[in-house]
């Protein structure tokens, strides 16, 4: 178990917070955070493969059922319209973005990436815990309102 891994298992747990670990093939861990935003969704914490020592927090935001549908019934110039709108407004949010098809859904995936020393420890990943949460919410609402 690498040393990263184990610094999250014991923040988290030290923290109260419940998760569990999760297979991937581009991660050398990922630990899931159940229902972490308050909004359904789940926290997803981890380190890609190929780049260690680098915690990647973040959230995916799935679209409405509605909005599934408006967004689908849009041509590919209206589509792209859109998506650059959530573009610009996660970079107003100070997130790294990816527009993730998964499980039949349209999601935005929101993360904060941790790649120097410093921000490797129990009081700075709880703060970026926090600040996915806010973003996850700020993220939801900006998604209603763009359609």
């Amino acid at each position: 178990m690498s040393r990263l891994r184990d610094g999250v298992e014991r923040w988290l747990t030290h923290e109260n917070y419940s998760f569990k670990l999760s297979n991937t093939d581009d991660a050398s861990f990922k630990i899931l955070i159940k229902n972490g935003d308050g909004l359904g969704n789940n926290i997803e914490v981890f380190e890609p493969k190929d780049q260690e020592n680098i915690l990647v927090v973040g959230v995916k935001v799935s679209f409405h059922h509605k909005l599934i549908r408006r967004f689908l019934e849009l041509n590919e110039e209206e589509q792209e319209k859109i998506k650059t709108k959530i573009v610009d407004f996660c970079y107003s949010i100070k997130a790294v973005h990816k527009f993730v098809d998964e499980n039949g859904k349209k999601m935005v995936g929101v993360y904060i990436i941790l790649d120097k020393p410093e921000q490797l420890n129990q009081p700075f990943f709880i703060k970026t815990l926090q600040e996915v949460i806010e973003m996850s919410e700020k993220t939801n609402r900006f998604l209603i309102k763009a359609f």
